[in-house]
C-alpha cells in the first residue's frame, strides 16, 4: 500500500480521485485550486475535485500557490509516498517535485510527446488526429516533458467531441494510473524518456477561436464545432444575431465556382440538416442556439424564418 496524494481541479480529474479512494492506497489529502468565481451571480464555487474531496471527507488545501514552505505545509504533512496530478492547474516548483519518495506521477491527455500543454484533447481534434490516448509521465521541471512511464491508445472517433473524448480519456486515465501505481508499489517501473521527433505544443483555447471562418473548409469546420464543444462553442452570426453551433458534419466536397453560392451561404434545410457553403465543400447543422435562447434542432431553427439568400458570417 503506498500513501498517495493527488492534485488536480476540473471534472477530468476526478473519475482519478475516485479511483484512488476505491484502491487499496492510502489517500492521504488533497490539493486542488482555490474557489472561483462561477454564474451569473458570480458567488464563489469549488472545483469538481474539491466537491468530491468533501464528500469522501479526506483532507484538503486550496493553495494559490505552491512556491513557498507555508503554501506546501500540508502537502508536507502528508508525507506522501506519491502526488498524482491530473490536470491540476498550478506549477509544481522542484520543492514539490522532490517531495514524495517516489515523485510527481501525472496523468496527461494526449500521446506525448505530441500535444504537450493545457488543451490537448481540443487540438487533438482541430487538428484531425485519428488517435489519442493517456500517459502516465513522471513529472520534470519543464512543461510535460517528463519520462513516460505507461501509454494507452484509443482511436478518435469521426464524430467524437471534445465532452466525448474527455469522458473515455478521464476513465481510461483512471485505470492506467492504478495499474503504474501497483508497478510502482512492486519496484518495476521503467520509465523512457519523451523521443524528440513528435513534438507539438497544445495551447490553451482562445474564445477568439470560436468564430467560424466560413471560407475554410468544411472538413475543418466540423472539427472546430466538435473540438468546441462544450466549451467555448464555435460561433457565427446570423442577421446581426450570434448563433452558436453545437453539432455540424461535412456534407460533400462540392467547392465554390464562378456563380455559384458563395462561402457561407443558407442553402436550404434538407434531411433535418441546414446546408451552408463553405470555401470548400458544405457543412450540415444539426443543433443552433441564438444568443438567450435554447439549443434547437436545424429544423426548429428554421421553421417560421425565411432563410433563402441569407447568409451567416
Amino acid at each position: 500500500m503506498l500513501r498517495v496524494a493527488f492534485a488536480g481541479t476540473p471534472a477530468f480529474a476526478v473519475p482519478t480521485l475516485r479511483a484512488l479512494a476505491a484502491s487499496p492506497h492510502a489517500l492521504v489529502g488533497v490539493l486542488t485550486q482555490p474557489d472561483r468565481p462561477a454564474g451569473r451571480g458570480r458567488e464563489l464555487k469549488g472545483s469538481p475535485v474539491k466537491r468530491l474531496a468533501q464528500e469522501l471527507n479526506l483532507p484538503l488545501s486550496q493553495p494559490v500557490t505552491l512556491q513557498t514552505p507555508e503554501a506546501r505545509a500540508a502537502l508536507a504533512s502528508w508525507a506522501a509516498d506519491a502526488l498524482v496530478v491530473v490536470a491540476y492547474g498550478l506549477i509544481l516548483p522542484p520543492a514539490v517535485l522532490v517531495l514524495p519518495r517516489l515523485g510527481c506521477i501525472n496523468v496527461h491527455a494526449s500521446l506525448l510527446p505530441r500535444w504537450r500543454g493545457a488543451a490537448p484533447i481540443q487540438r487533438a481534434i482541430l487538428a484531425g488526429d485519428t488517435e489519442t490516448g493517456i500517459t502516465i509521465m513522471q513529472m520534470d521541471a519543464g512543461l510535460d516533458t517528463g519520462p513516460i512511464l505507461a501509454q494507452e491508445r484509443i482511436p478518435i472517433d469521426h464524430d467524437a467531441t471534445s465532452q466525448q473524448l474527455l469522458d473515455r480519456l478521464a476513465q481510461l486515465g483512471a485505470g492506467l494510473l492504478l495499474a503504474t501505481l501497483k508497478q510502482a508499489q512492486a519496484g518495476l517501473l521503467s520509465p523512457r524518456p519523451q523521443p524528440d521527433q513528435g513534438v507539438a505544443y497544445a495551447a490553451k483555447i482562445d474564445k477568439a477561436e470560436a468564430r467560424i471562418d466560413w471560407g475554410r473548409g468544411a472538413e475543418e469546420i466540423a472539427r472546430q464545432v466538435r473540438a468546441f464543444n462544450p466549451w467555448p462553442v464555435s460561433e457565427t452570426r446570423w442577421q446581426g444575431q450570434q448563433l452558436r453551433i453545437w453539432e455540424a458534419r461535412a456534407a460533400g466536397t462540392a467547392g465554390t465556382d464562378a456563380g455559384a453560392p458563395r462561402p457561407g451561404d443558407i442553402l436550404g434545410l434538407e434531411h433535418e440538416q441546414l446546408t451552408i457553403q463553405c470555401g470548400q465543400g458544405r457543412l450540415a447543422l444539426m443543433q443552433l442556439q441564438l444568443a438567450g435562447r435554447r439549443i434547437v434542432t436545424a429544423r426548429e431553427f428554421a421553421a417560421g424564418r425565411a432563410l433563402a439568400g441569407s447568409r451567416l458570417g
